[in-house]
């Protein structure tokens, strides 16, 4: 029996289509979407938890790596994959820049490291912003997930994804890979536990 069945062929954005788009207003000023593969996606609203680990991983970071000038600590900024990719990550260590990426967003070769916090974005930043990250040769990539109070950590990227993925406890500790001597603690990422009483 033949299928009947037809294959839609999407027509993927680029990111110089995607700026002149919003040049010219297509989205709204408060619409959050981010450009993936050439697909345009809309970004979840930030929850309470979701920002308190952004803001508390920030000021460890920064403070860290920032303060000395090791670092550029990019919150929620654009790093541009390539021609197709130019996400929003939640936390992007990048190398330090001469005119603090005035004249252009971090690319790949740029960026130390990746974090994404998930709270209901979970399975998207692990397989598909994973797996645009693997693609892009971003090395170190870590998805803090603030639901089950673990740190999820992708190595070792290939075009099809990570080929490896640890998950650490919030009493663990882990090193950045491009920063060996610095240990950071998850519990300091993640929010603080709230007393329901």
């Amino acid at each position: 029996m033949q299928s009947t069945e037809t294959t839609i062929e999407l027509r993927l954005w680029t990111v110089k289509e995607y700026h002149k788009m919003a040049e010219a207003g297509i989205f709204d000023e408060d619409e959050r979407v981010e450009l993936l593969e050439g697909k345009i996606i809309w970004m979840s609203a930030i929850g309470t938890a979701h920002r308190s680990a952004v803001g508390r991983t920030n000021k460890y970071l920064q403070k860290h790596l920032g303060d000395n000038n090791q670092a550029w600590i990019s919150i929620q900024d654009p790093i541009q994959l390539d021609d197709y990719s130019q996400p929003e990550p939640d936390i992007a260590v990048v190398k330090i820049d001469q005119l603090d990426y005035a004249d252009h967003h971090p690319t790949p070769d740029e960026v130390y490291l990746v974090i994404e916090v998930a709270d209901t974005t979970f399975k998207k930043d692990c397989e598909t912003k994973g797996k645009a990250y693997a693609a892009a040769g971003i090395a170190d990539y870590w998805v803090l997930d603030v639901i089950n109070r673990q740190l999820h950590v992708f190595r070792e990227p290939n075009e099809n994804g990570y080929k490896s993925e640890v998950i650490l406890r919030e009493s663990e500790s882990i090193s950045p890979l491009q920063f060996p001597d610095l240990s950071i603690d998850i519990l300091a990422m993640l929010p603080p536990v709230i007393d329901s009483k």
